[in-house]
Formats: C-alpha cells, sequence, structure tokens
C-alpha cells in the first residue's frame, strides 16, 4: 500500500511538471492542459486517476500559489532569476517548493528526493544538482533541516 501511494505520487508529480511546463512555457489554459490525457504524455509512466487527481492538485495549488512559490525559488537561487531557469527546472522546483510549503503529508525530504530524480529524467546533465543546491539552501535558510 505505501509503495502504491509513492509510485502514484511520483507519477502524479511527473504529469504535473508536464502540465506546468505546457501552462508556463507553452502559454497554454489550465483547463485545456489538464484535459489532455495523461497517458498521452511522453516519458510519465503509469497514469492512475489516483495520479491524475494528485498532480491536478498540485498544479491547481501552484497557479493559486505560483508567487509565493516564485518568491522562495528567487530567494534561495543565488545569481539565478527564476526566469532565466530552464523551463524544465523551473517547473520542477515549483512542484517541490509547494509541496514542501503546502503539502502537509509529504515530508520535505520526500519532496527534494522526488524532485531530484524527476531532474534526472526530464532535466539537464547538471539539473539534479541545480535543482538540489536550490531546496537545500531553502531548507537551511528556512530552520527546515
Amino acid at each position: 500500500m505505501q509503495n502504491e501511494i509513492f509510485i502514484t505520487r511520483h507519477v502524479g508529480r511527473e504529469v504535473a511538471l508536464l502540465w506546468l511546463f505546457q501552462i508556463d512555457v507553452g502559454q497554454s489554459i489550465i483547463e485545456e492542459v489538464i484535459s489532455i490525457i495523461p497517458e498521452d504524455l511522453e516519458g510519465v509512466g503509469d497514469v492512475t486517476i489516483e495520479a491524475k487527481e494528485y498532480a491536478q492538485m498540485l498544479v491547481n495549488g501552484i497557479v493559486e500559489n505560483r508567487k509565493a512559490v516564485d518568491a522562495n525559488i528567487n530567494k534561495y537561487a543565488v545569481d539565478w532569476d527564476i526566469t532565466r531557469m530552464s523551463g524544465v527546472d523551473r517547473n520542477i522546483l515549483r512542484v517541490a517548493m509547494y509541496e514542501i510549503e503546502y503539502v502537509e503529508f509529504v515530508p520535505a525530504s520526500v519532496a527534494i528526493d522526488e524532485a531530484v530524480e524527476i531532474a534526472k529524467k526530464f532535466g539537464a546533465e547538471d539539473s539534479p544538482k541545480f535543482i538540489n543546491g536550490i531546496l537545500g539552501a531553502y531548507m537551511r535558510g528556512e530552520g527546515k533541516n
């Protein structure tokens, strides 16, 4: 059961990343993006109803709280404005930061580990280190370690 929840949330994070990327970079409308059948999203694992619901929860929350989420990222991304980051890295960070700040049932360490793993799959070669560095700085800076 625990493993099923982990897999569901992992796939949900991947779907959320792809949807957020389409909203952010493709300038798509949230309702249109969420209506895309997740099974058609390239590179994503088995998308269950629960994974899609988790992805929708993340995307809706991130869009609703984007200014606060982005402000936290900008605060700890030394010498990097969020607008200069790759679209993939920016949206992986948004998912992780949202989970850390707003999703009480996800431990911060899990959100960070998941962000790094997703960066390995979808990001550039240096993305995992970049993302881990910003999230680690955030945790230290906010006294959450």
